[in-house]
């Protein structure tokens, strides 16, 4: 395909979002995981309260219980993060939330009980995850089902460009980001993989490595009129790029001003 026409492409094939779909995310600036550490696991409660009482917005991850419930946990493996073992997946909502996060006193929560915690007070980035192997509509319905009812500024995002396109089949009025990471995949057929991926998701904003900034395909997407986030700002020198070439830092540790 000639590089001349990616550009129309994407235009046709990923429009914009209208003005008011993505308007609440520039500006922002998001706690990736909440204000976690010193005692606050990453992706508690207690990490999104402290991220609250500081005016920060949010952003956690979502996996899928045995039972199909949207619960908040980033691997796919309990071990890293907790004192139990095994798949996320082979648990339930009910045995998930018994289960301590290491480092803090709470359990696993479920999104629902995230949501009602934020209460629209922050915006909150959730990232979905999946593996390219499995099907994604459950984990989507899990989440549009935790979602109902929620009236503050939030988004549904992931690097698995199906769940965008599930949420923009099913549930249009979500707004919903693409993420993306150029690692070891800048060549052409990386290039190539990039508008594809924006073309299956239809994105209302990008959520971008901030090590691959500044980037040809992030900037341009971003003069269309599609919002850029940037993921994850550690320190001083990444919150300057992030200011520079993005509208909204998703940062922890030293990134967090």
């Amino acid at each position: 395909m000639p590089l001349s026409l990616l550009a129309p492409l994407d235009r046709w094939l990923a429009p914009a979002p209208d003005g008011g779909r993505a308007s609440w995310l520039p500006g922002a600036r998001f706690a990736h995981r909440g204000l976690h550490g010193d005692g606050l696991p990453e992706n508690s409660p207690a990490a999104f309260a402290a991220a609250i009482e500081r005016g920060w917005g949010i952003e956690c991850d979502v996996q899928k219980s045995s039972d199909d419930q949207a619960m908040v946990f980033h691997d796919f493996e309990l071990d890293r993060l907790t004192g139990e073992s095994g798949p996320v997946n082979a648990r339930s909502a009910a045995q998930l939330g018994t289960i301590r996060l290491s480092g803090g006193t709470d359990t696993i929560p479920h999104l629902r009980q995230v949501l009602d915690l934020v209460g629209g007070r922050v915006p909150i980035l959730i990232e979905v995850k999946s593996r390219r192997e499995r099907p994604v509509p459950a984990i989507c319905l899990a989440v549009r089902r935790a979602l109902e009812g929620y009236q503050g500024p939030h988004a549904v995002m992931s690097f698995d460009p199906r769940v965008c396109a599930w949420f923009a089949r099913h549930s249009p009025l979500t707004t919903r980001g693409l993420v993306l990471t150029e690692e070891n995949d800048k060549a052409l057929p990386g290039r190539l993989r990039r508008h594809l991926w924006l073309w299956i998701a239809k994105p209302d904003f990008l959520a971008y490595d901030v090590r691959d900034l500044p980037s040809r395909f992030a900037a341009s997407q971003r003069r269309r009129g599609l919002p850029v986030a940037t993921w994850t700002v550690r320190n001083a020198d990444l919150r300057e790029r992030a200011a520079a070439h993005a509208d909204a830092p998703i940062a922890e540790g030293a990134g967090v001003a």
